[in-house]
């Protein structure tokens, strides 16, 4: 198979994936395709640097299709320890919402974002293990708790709701 063939099949996969919203991971589209986890990586690279929409999560690739038409998509600041994590985002995927993002302030860098599209209590459980078998630091520990969530709503009531929520928890920052 040509490397051309190989990335259409590769957008192919992971358009497919929108419809069940499943990320696909690079080493489940090399032993798909039948090569190495770094060629599915540059293929990826190279297909993003063409113009398609490739988001990579801590799960996999998937196509940025996840604020559809009609979905309210705001920001929230919050600031907890990191083993307040998981209990914040199951807070909001509970309560219907989508964790698109989490952003932090680098004193070097600057904004750095980490995509999550987190949806369910079970993408939740999946990052968290991830990260606990990984030994990797959440991004908002570079920040000494602070970080921002991009979150997709129903509409704002919804997303006024989450916040309500969150607030009463003790996860929001507050002035």
């Amino acid at each position: 198979m040509s490397a051309a063939l190989r990335r259409e099949r590769i957008l192919d996969i992971i358009r497919g994936s929108c419809h069940d919203g499943a990320p696909v991971s690079a080493s489940k589209l090399a032993a798909d395709l039948e090569v190495s986890r770094q060629v599915i990586v540059g293929d990826v690279a190279l297909l993003r640097a063409q113009g398609h929409d490739i988001v990579a999560t801590a799960r996999g690739y998937m196509m940025t299709q996840l604020v559809q038409a009609g979905h309210f998509v705001a920001k929230v600041a919050c600031c907890h320890d990191s083993h307040e994590a998981q209990a914040e985002l199951c807070t909001v995927v509970d309560l219907g919402a989508t964790v698109i993002n989490v952003i932090v302030e680098h004193e070097l860098y600057g904004e750095i974002i980490g995509r999550l599209n987190l949806g369910s209590r079970d993408d939740v459980e999946q990052f968290v293990t991830q990260c606990e078998h990984s030994n990797m630091k959440l991004l908002s520990e570079l920040s000494g708790g602070v970080h921002l969530h991009t979150l997709a709503c129903r509409d704002k009531a919804h997303f006024d709701q989450v916040q309500q929520v969150l607030q009463a928890k003790g996860y929001l920052l507050v002035e």
